[in-house]
């Protein structure tokens, strides 16, 4: 698993806009950390940010990412809708996959 520091610098490079996000959720994740002296809030921070950059990094399947992101929001018919939550879930499986395996930040 990549360092904060990698993961800072990759989300900077790949999405400069979620950086403030990543900054908010950092401290969260230390604060509860620190607070409950079971570091798995870093780790879980870690990893959900590892995902978010494997994904962004390829342009393909990051814009395919944000539209079945928006058509589950807007669609109205629930089975379209549920299409789009299920093919997100695939990318974000496969997202999870490359992390384990050390292919991300």
């Amino acid at each position: 698993m990549a360092s904060i520091a990698l993961l800072h610098d990759a989300v900077a490079e790949v999405t400069p806009a979620a950086l403030p996000a990543f900054t908010r959720e950092l401290s969260w994740a230390a604060d509860s950390a620190l607070q409950g002296g079971d570091f798995l809030s870093l780790r879980r921070f870690a990893v959900q940010w590892a995902v978010h950059v494997h994904i962004q990094r390829d342009s393909e399947t990051a814009a395919r990412y944000r539209e079945l992101e928006d058509r589950a929001v807007a669609s109205g018919d629930p089975d379209e809708a549920r299409g789009a939550v299920a093919e997100l879930g695939r990318i974000l499986d496969a997202a999870h996959a490359a992390v384990a395996h050390g292919e991300a930040p």
